[in-house]
């Protein structure tokens, strides 16, 4: 009778997920849950009661599973293993995910634009894009965030709490997947493949491949040109704007985009992770790395549409043909072709 119960018991649970009832809402937000126990878990967030410590790092957790889980960074245990490929993770639902990457399912669909998704919560976070929705705000700066996830690693900027370290050169980290990124570096991984090129990054890997579509389906309302990313986009837009809201604490140098800013600041630190294996050259960035190889290696990857000349860098050459001078002298109005000849006709015409 009793394992009846509890098997009833488990039924009425996960008739829920049928029936989408969420009856149990927080009397302090109105988040609504299915079971008693989710709401009493979600709780916690605002009394801010965390009974479990990790004793390895201090940090405390809402419930005894969370910290079971974190637990795991330390111990660097692994249970869950794919009967796939070998790979081993930490989590049950990473695994379940995993999986779905050689099975090829994707059972979640978003009714807008048609993408589909191997998990739900993934779905729901692809929705944003569509509703431009940013329900999660920073209580400290009024920073907005589409993602709770996005919040939570915003906040360590304020915090400064960076858990995960490189064993190889003691650089720390905010998030498990950004040492995991830094640690290719170290290893020389690069696990994403397309045709003969590989990518440390899936990200990497996914921008490669829209080079080959040719499509370029952003529009600068501004002048018309055409721009294979949304992000690129918005860098450049403040050619445009001449807006630079990121600025040196330092010395008080601003920057247009938060990764000029990134990479100005290792001027500062001295910061040179990235090193040649043929000359021992180090620096600041992996894209300078790979720039100076060129060097080595006589690559000349880029092929200018109008002579047929190749260039380890394209750019500039193209304006020659195209007219295009970009960089204007603040005091004589005079335009250069690339951000050098402005420094250097600054220097010689009026710094003196």
């Amino acid at each position: 009778e009793q394992s009846l119960l509890k098997n009833l018991s488990y039924l009425k649970k996960h008739l829920v997920v049928h029936t989408q009832e969420k009856p149990h809402s927080c009397n302090l937000c109105g988040k609504s849950f299915s079971l008693l126990q989710y709401l009493k878990r979600h709780q916690k967030i605002h009394t801010g009661v965390r009974d479990y410590m990790c004793f390895e790092c201090g940090k405390t957790f809402t419930t005894a599973k969370c910290l079971k889980l974190h637990q795991r960074i330390h111990t660097g245990e692994k249970p869950y293993k794919c009967s796939h490929c070998d790979k081993r993770f930490n989590h049950s639902g990473t695994l379940k995910t995993h999986e779905m990457t050689h099975t090829g399912e994707k059972p979640f669909t978003c009714d807008q634009c048609g993408k589909r998704f191997c998990r739900d919560r993934v779905l729901k976070q692809h929705m944003v894009v569509h509703t431009k929705e940013k329900p999660h705000s920073c209580h400290l700066c009024g920073n907005r965030f589409s993602h709770r996830q996005s919040l939570k690693r915003h906040q360590k900027i304020h915090t400064g709490v960076r858990d995960y370290m490189c064993f190889e050169c003691e650089k720390t980290f905010t998030t498990a997947g950004s040492l995991k990124q830094h640690e290719r570096i170290h290893t020389g991984e690069k696990p994403y493949k397309f045709t003969l090129k590989s990518f440390s990054h899936s990200s990497d890997l996914k921008l490669h491949m829209d080079i080959h579509t040719g499509e370029k389906p952003y529009t600068c309302d501004q002048c018309g040109k055409t721009i294979l990313w949304a992000s690129v986009l918005k860098q450049h837009l403040t050619v445009h704007t001449k807006e630079r809201p990121h600025s040196c604490h330092l010395c008080g140098k601003s920057f247009a985009c938060p990764e000029h800013l990134k990479v100005h600041q290792k001027v500062h630190t001295a910061v040179r992770e990235y090193m040649c294996f043929e000359c021992e050259k180090t620096f600041t960035t992996a894209s300078r790395l790979k720039q100076h190889e060129r060097i080595h290696t006589g690559e000349k990857p880029y092929k200018c549409s109008h002579c047929d000349k190749r260039f380890k860098h394209l750019k500039t050459h193209e304006r020659i043909h195209t007219g295009e001078k970009p960089y204007h002298c603040t005091a004589c109005g005079k335009c250069f072709t690339d951000s050098s000849s402005l420094h250097r006709h600054t220097k010689n015409n009026h710094n003196k």
